[in-house]
């Protein structure tokens, strides 16, 4: 199959489907996302195909959301904007969001098991996809969190609670600070992390022992522990969560940010919004020591 936003590969019981805008750290536009949910059941149809790989082009796995118009995102091109839904209020932001959910939630729904091999950045949107992987592995120097919590709004996606537990779930998204992979993989964000050289050879590795398995009896297992999920209430939590980010849209503060990233540009919004929380950092064992710019220091 053949894509604008993303490579699609298929190789020894594999499909690899890297995100390809690195000039954008793979920001997720709404095209992003269509492809991707097409080359996500594409790779579930495939009989040859055991396992997903889910990667991303350049120096980053995915740093969040395009927040530039993008197209599919608006009113067809040419019709009145009365006709379709915009951004105008609650009801209209959040079916919005539930649009794009919807082609996020392939990654749980689909019977094949996903593996996301992040390096680099996995902020905001990129948490929100590689959480719904089914394993994560992650260079040790990757980095995680959702720093939009901070002013923009609420997560549309949140499998935190699932990996992590109610506690560091809070830790992270009520900071929007970030760990790395190393930490990651201390408070079980993602299943390990590794050193960046050997970052593709282990999700490689653990594919090769998924693709000895009878593909019928791979999706058997992955859909028995996602109802559990289910049944822990995880499918219903992201529905709600859509809803709750809509409301988090209307807070003083992400109307300031969007008048701030519409009078001084996004780059300089976010850097207004991140400057005062010093190096942004969280740290998951021993004191949180910070310097008086607001950086930790290291022991």
């Amino acid at each position: 199959m053949e894509f604008e936003t993303l490579i699609y590969e298929i190789e020894r019981g594999r499909a690899r489907i890297t995100l390809n805008r690195p000039e954008k750290r793979n920001a997720l536009s709404y095209q992003l996302q269509s492809e991707l949910y097409e080359a996500l059941w594409e790779a579930d149809n495939d009989t040859e195909v055991h396992a997903v790989i889910l990667r991303g082009a350049g120096k980053s796995f995915c740093a969040g959301y395009d927040l530039a118009p993008s197209p599919g995102s608006g009113p067809p091109p040419g019709e009145a904007d009365r006709k379709y839904r915009g951004y105008r209020g609650f009801e209209d932001d959040t079916w919005q969001l539930e649009r794009q959910q919807r082609l996020r939630m392939a990654i749980f729904d689909m019977h094949k098991p996903v593996v996301a091999q992040v390096h680099g950045h996995c902020l905001a949107g990129g948490t929100d996809i590689a959480l719904l992987c089914d394993m994560v592995i992650a260079a040790d120097d990757a980095v995680f969190g959702f720093p939009p919590a901070r002013d923009l709004g609420a997560l549309p996606n949140n499998m935190w609670l699932y990996n992590v537990g109610p506690q560091w779930a809070k830790r992270l998204t009520l900071t929007g600070d970030t760990i790395t992979g190393t930490e990651a993989a201390q408070i079980n964000l993602v299943l390990k992390a590794v050193p960046p050289e050997y970052l593709e050879a282990e999700v490689e590795g653990l594919v090769d022992r998924m693709a000895k398995i009878d593909v019928e009896l791979l999706s058997a297992n992955k859909r028995i522990v996602n109802m559990g999920l289910e049944l822990m209430g995880a499918r219903t939590l992201q529905r709600i969560a859509c809803e709750n980010d809509a409301r988090g849209h209307q807070t003083p503060s992400a109307r300031g940010f969007t008048k701030l990233a519409v009078e001084k540009g996004l780059k300089e919004a976010i850097r207004e919004r991140d400057a005062k929380f010093g190096d942004g950092r969280a740290r998951v064992v021993g004191p949180e020591i910070r310097d008086e710019r607001g950086f930790l220091i290291d022991d």
